[in-house]
């Protein structure tokens, strides 16, 4: 498990960085506009690429399904189906970058420096997008076959790849803000290329291309289901998150830079429990394909053990040291006070979603992409629920709506899972333990 989660944990650490150096490399141009418009148009993209994960999950399932099947072949066809998909999707969002970037800034709104940047940003970086979506596949194929070391190679590869060609074009070469998108593009591209070499060494023992079973009907309708469902639930989740933000932003702006600020706790939490999430992925979806259901029951015992584990120790460190880094993380005595408030509901969350990131990887592992969009879409309905019963309490309520969140998603997939696993497996032999 840790030889597929490690690795995720890490590669997800390295991911802030290119933030980071972005920021800086901008911020030290000394203009504000500038700096924002970076900021809108990574978050723009982190939203827009992100709605397209599902390439990941699904070439990830798919590959360690047909590794547990012993179908080296299917194996290469997978690959090659996610590419296909990922460069129309990819080529899809460059010819409709006109019309997609009006409403995406109508949208967002701010000033006219800041969305002049922004959108500078964004005509360079969206010719990125078929590279990075074929980097989602690459990296799926290769966690799905149990190679995260490689995977953990490739995505460190782009990242360090991304700072590097940031600083050179933005502080040597004085590109701007074009600068750093190109540098984004370069990246992406080098990942390709990298990917497709070790794709190349790996699937070496593979018969070769076989168009009928590249194009086989039942297969081609199954992963557009798989997508189509995960996809649902990747928006359901990116509503949740965007309103989120939006009405922190609506209580003013002592109580947005509070949740900002402690919106980087969660990601921290995010870090471990989705590495162990990965490993689930690959484990579920590898005793799946074999058809072992003790193996499947085991590895997801397993993952929600060690997820819990993860989890409480996360909550541990946010109690002992979460003030000390609200202080360092701003120096507005408002926004500290502010952080300080809220943050018991930090330390909690992780706790409360430990489930929700286990069985996502438990649910992509098995393709039960059908449930996972249904139950996702109940949890979403939970968290407006709360919202509306508890917004007269302000950010408070807010919190206790987005915790809710976490504990439905988990929650709900917890109950499903028993019928689930009888439905894929049979029932269990006597005396044993779902």
């Amino acid at each position: 498990m840790f030889d597929i989660a490690g690795p995720a944990m890490i590669a997800n650490l390295t991911t802030p960085l290119i933030g980071i150096v972005s920021t800086t490399a901008i911020g030290r141009l000394g203009e504000a506009a500038m700096l924002g418009g970076v900021a809108m148009a990574s978050v723009i993209f982190d939203c827009l690429f992100w709605l397209f994960a599902f390439l990941r999950a699904s070439t990830l399932a798919f590959t360690a399904q047909s590794l547990g099947a012993g179908e080296r072949d299917e194996i290469l066809m997978v690959l090659i189906r996610g590419l296909a998909l990922a460069a129309v999707i990819g080529l899809g969002l460059i010819v409709l970058q006109v019309p997609l970037a009006a409403i995406i800034f109508d949208i967002m709104g701010g000033s006219d420096a800041v969305l002049g940047a922004a959108r500078i940003y964004f005509v360079v970086r969206i010719w990125s997008a078929p590279l990075a979506l074929a980097n989602y596949v690459l990296l799926g194929w290769l966690v799905g076959l149990a190679r995260a070391r490689l995977a953990l190679g490739v995505q460190v590869a782009i990242n360090l790849i991304n700072m590097a060609a940031t600083i050179l074009l933005v502080q040597v070469w004085e590109a701007g803000i074009a600068g750093a998108a190109i540098a984004a593009v370069i990246a992406e591209a080098v990942g390709v290329v990298i990917g497709l070499v070790l794709a190349r060494q790996l699937a070496s023992t593979a018969s070769g291309l076989s168009l009928p079973s590249l194009l086989d009907r039942a297969k081609l309708m199954h992963m557009m289901a798989v997508n189509r469902d995960i996809m649902i639930r990747t928006a359901a989740m990116i509503v949740a998150f965007l309103f989120f933000t939006s009405q922190g932003a609506r209580a003013g702006d002592t109580t947005l830079a509070a949740n900002a600020v402690l919106n980087n706790f969660l990601l921290v939490a995010a870090f471990f429990l989705d590495g162990l999430a990965n490993a689930a992925e690959q484990l579920c979806g590898h005793a799946y394909g074999a058809r072992n259901r003790d193996a499947f029951a085991g590895a997801t015992r397993l993952v929600l053990a060690w997820g819990f584990g993860f989890a409480l120790a996360v909550a541990v460190i946010f109690v002992l040291f979460g003030p000390v880094l609200i202080d360092v993380m701003t120096s507005s005595d408002a926004v500290r006070s502010a952080a300080r408030d809220y943050l018991p509901y930090v330390v909690a969350s992780p706790l409360l979603s430990v489930f929700a990131f286990a069985f996502d990887g438990v649910y992509i592992g098995a393709t039960w992409a059908r449930d996972m969009r249904n139950l996702m879409i109940a949890a979403l309905i939970v968290f407006f629920g709360t919202w509306l019963a508890l917004r007269g309490f302000g950010n408070t309520g807010l919190w206790i709506a987005m915790l809710s969140f976490y504990a439905a998603r988990g929650g709900f997939q917890a109950a499903r899972y028993p019928a689930l696993l009888r439905v894929s497996f049979g029932k269990s032999p006597a005396g044993s333990t779902p």
